[in-house]
């Protein structure tokens, strides 16, 4: 018989990563935000955002480290080891790419992008917003599930991480798309450098949120 996951803890460590996933949530508003600041060249307030999402890198740093320190070896549980720091790796992944993003816009002193490509960054961006708030759903749903083991309750995870693979799909589709824009207008190269790395680290949030749903998966499989 598997004995439900809240009572080999004192604190259970789906208590953390709940905690976790709702800062790398937070992230999502301070991060389009910073993007549209420099795309438009119309506010002063990206380097404020920036540090915002730096606050926030750190905090979830902490409760990553708090997660892993509350695990004594030998601790029992119903998911592999493993599996839980792989899956809060990924999910730590998805705020530093975010992070990532805003320290390379914050390289070249002139910000802006080409009006014509605007729309495209916002789409792009936009594309991995649901992705950031589908995995604090993914989380509070699995932390149900590990307290029931029900089979209905596990179906709704699974839904939750197929929707986030749809979604990593679609911003992949839309990643492929400005890069080919990209390549195909007249610019100095270290500005196509410039955007194509951006339009790349930026796609990278909905692939690390994709793998943190994959190690969910793994995590709740029979």
């Amino acid at each position: 018989m598997r004995m439900p996951f809240f009572s080999l803890f004192m604190s259970s460590p789906f208590d953390g990563l709940q905690e976790h996933s709702e800062k790398v949530k937070e992230c999502a508003w301070a991060f389009q935000q910073a993007v549209e600041c420099h795309v438009e060249n119309k506010c002063k307030s990206f380097e404020e955002l920036r540090q915002e999402v730096i606050r926030l890198e750190k905090e979830a740093d902490m409760i990553k480290r708090r997660v892993r320190g509350h695990l004594p070896k030998g601790t029992m549980l119903p998911v592999d080891k493993f599996q839980l720091f792989m899956f809060l790796r990924e999910q730590d992944a998805v705020l530093d790419a975010v992070e990532d993003v805003l320290d390379w816009i914050s390289y070249r002193v002139e910000p802006g992008i080409p009006a014509e490509l605007s729309k495209d960054f916002f789409l792009l961006v936009d594309s991995t917003i649901d992705p950031i708030e589908e995995l604090s759903k993914m989380v509070a749903e699995a932390r149900k599930y590990f307290e029931s083991f029900s089979d209905k309750q596990r179906e709704v995870v699974k839904e939750i991480i197929r929707n986030l693979r749809h979604q990593e799909h679609e911003a992949d589709k839309i990643e492929h798309m400005l890069k080919q824009k990209i390549f195909n207008m007249e610019m100095d190269p270290v500005t196509v450098f410039h955007m194509i790395r951006l339009t790349e680290i930026i796609g990278s949030v909905a692939d690390h949120a994709e793998n943190a749903g994959d190690m969910m998966r793994a995590m709740i499989a029979k």
